[in-house]
């Protein structure tokens, strides 16, 4: 399994620009990238909060690469695929939580 989780104290300076169905471009930051039935998903929060959403939120992207090698992240729309890659999200947290207790 492959993932990248970012620790409180991290800076989170990898900013990912996406242009929403409207044009209107959107900057993210990165939270975690998690594995679940091999696929790759994003989990990230908008620079600035998107009209409807709390602080603490964030939006799953499914990741796959594009023709030309570059990163595509399309919304990922099933509440089955989101609160699966939240659930494992939280369990990593819990991994790391306990080895930072030992």
């Amino acid at each position: 399994m492959s993932e990248e989780i970012m620790n409180d104290d991290e800076e989170l300076d990898d900013i990912i620009t996406l242009q929403a169905d409207s044009g209107e471009e959107i900057d993210f930051y990165e939270i975690a990238s998690i594995e679940y039935e091999k696929c790759c998903y994003a989990i990230m929060q908008p620079v600035e909060l998107l009209e409807g959403m709390e602080d603490d939120e964030a939006l799953v992207f499914k990741v796959t690469e594009g023709g030309d090698g570059s990163n595509k992240y399309e919304i990922e729309l099933d509440d089955g695929v989101i609160d699966a890659v939240f659930a494992e999200y939280n369990k990593l947290l819990d991994e790391i939580d306990t080895e930072e207790e030992s």
